[in-house]
């Protein structure tokens, strides 16, 4: 469950939390005394369980920071984009906690307080992360590793992780190219050295070394990648080292032993359960949490398409094992929009889209009946998303390995959709089917509750939506 941790960008930002958990509880205590310093009676009323009330303070902002994507371990934004996404995070957390106030009245800190701790508390995190984004690109603390092979396999870490963001955790110190194969990695980056490969990695200090030849059969020096592993250098496969570093598998390079022999793909009883269960609680509290939201879309569907016109839509969907299933939705098409009988892919500005659609599409509230598919079993609340089965003959005759995302139930939310934008083609979805692979391989209930949370970001941005 905890195989996460193994990436050392997750380890730096499990740090970050922990810090900007501290100065949020810290903002809170300071914001106290700051404001009842002259009010003994004031003082010693609101400092009764404090560090208590500080946890919770900052428990919940760091929740409302998770959920806008604030700790994913490759942030891809300006610094103007952290503001905006940091400044919508701590206007989520307060509303939460105004609401916990009300519900535990004993939890109250004071409107005075609040307000000075989340000022301070946003100026304190700012900083912090302006800090640690500096300190992540110190080539001094990153691991320094050695890529063995320069071939077309080796070559997709340089020309599929180029961007900064990419390498936030790791340094490239070079391919070291192999006779058997053609180099196709640029001449510049490449390194020839008569030296035994454990005294060039000792003499280095490389910290790991990915093997990426292109034909391991009888080619890999053996006899010196098991003396750099006893002396404590980490000997990685190509195809971990991608799904180690990028939350993907490449299909590339993706070897089917590499699938049978690797770990992961949790598929025991107890997890069966655990995953039943959380359906059951998330959905049942979603549903708790929506209704109103529910019962608005219905009257707004009523009011713009007339009496007599459904409310609701009935797809046939692929779910787990490639058996099919009725999926639910908000109807936010025409009544007509394939009238023809032809399937196809929801477009950008797509005209059968309508008004009410468009704006349900965007918050995703057309999905909400689907939590009746959860209930049923139908669905999970985290997996891959269920594809119409036109689609799905279509993309396993085109895409390799495009059946595995099968082998779970399908998602209301998932691991693609945070990652990767809507897909409408063979190309995205062969792009999208490498996100939903590493969450079929490696899903834990860990990782299911951190995609929930984090599909707030999706349906306050409208990522991906069409």
């Amino acid at each position: 469950m905890l195989r996460f941790l193994r990436r050392q960008s997750v380890r730096w930002l499990m740090l970050l939390g922990l810090c900007e958990l501290l100065l949020l509880a810290a903002s809170l205590c300071v914001a106290t005394y700051a404001r009842y310093f002259r009010d003994a009676e004031g003082l010693a009323e609101f400092t009764h369980h404090l560090p208590e009330r500080a946890l919770v303070f900052a428990t919940v902002i760091v929740i409302g920071m998770v959920a806008l994507g604030q700790y994913q371990a490759h942030m891809r934004m300006t610094r103007f984009g952290l503001l905006a996404r940091q400044a919508v995070a701590f206007v989520l957390g307060g509303v939460l906690l105004v609401i916990g106030y009300y519900i535990v009245p004993q939890a109250y800190v004071g409107r005075g307080v609040l307000a000075i701790a989340l000022a301070l508390g946003f100026v304190l995190v700012m900083g912090c992360r302006i800090f640690f984004l500096q300190l992540v690109e110190v080539e001094a603390l990153k691991r320094r590793v050695l890529i063995l092979g320069a071939g077309t396999r080796a070559a997709q870490i340089h020309f599929q992780m180029r961007r900064r963001t990419d390498r936030r955790g790791f340094s490239v110190v070079g391919y070291i190219p192999h006779a058997s194969e053609t180099v196709v990695v640029p001449p510049e980056h490449l390194i020839r050295t008569n030296l035994p490969l454990c005294a060039y990695v000792q003499r280095e200090q490389i910290d790991e070394v990915v093997v990426g030849v292109d034909d391991r059969r009888g080619h890999l020096p053996m006899d010196d990648l098991l003396e750099c592993r006893q002396q404590g250098t980490t000997i990685t496969d190509l195809t971990s080292f991608f799904e180690r570093e990028s939350g993907r598998l490449q299909l590339t390079v993706l070897d089917p032993s590499w699938l049978v022999f690797s770990g992961g793909f949790n598929g025991t009883p107890l997890r069966q359960l655990s995953k039943r269960c959380f359906d059951l609680v998330a959905a049942s509290m979603l549903l708790l949490l929506c209704w109103p939201l529910m019962l608005l879309e219905v009257l707004a569907i009523r009011l713009e398409s007339g009496p007599g016109q459904p409310i609701l839509y009935r797809q046939e969907r692929v779910g787990a094992h490639g058996c099919t299933f009725m999926l639910l939705k908000f109807r936010s098409m025409r009544t007509d929009a394939e009238r023809d009988g032809i399937a196809r892919w929801a477009s950008k500005n797509d005209d059968r889209v309508t008004r009410v659609g468009r704006i349900s599409r965007k918050l995703r509230v057309d999905e909400l009946p689907q939590l009746w598919n959860v209930l049923k079993g139908d669905m999970s609340i985290v997996g891959p998303r269920p594809e119409r089965p036109q689609f799905v003959h279509n993309l396993e005759s085109q895409i390799r390995y495009y059946s595995l995302r099968h082998c779970l139930k399908p998602g209301l939310a998932g691991w693609a959709q945070l990652s990767y934008p809507y897909g409408a083609t063979v190309e995205e979805a062969a792009e999208k089917l490498k996100y939903d692979l590493f969450y079929v391989k490696n899903h834990n209930l860990l990782l299911d509750l951190l995609i929930l949370i984090q599909t707030v970001e999706v349906v306050l941005f409208g990522r991906g939506a069409r």
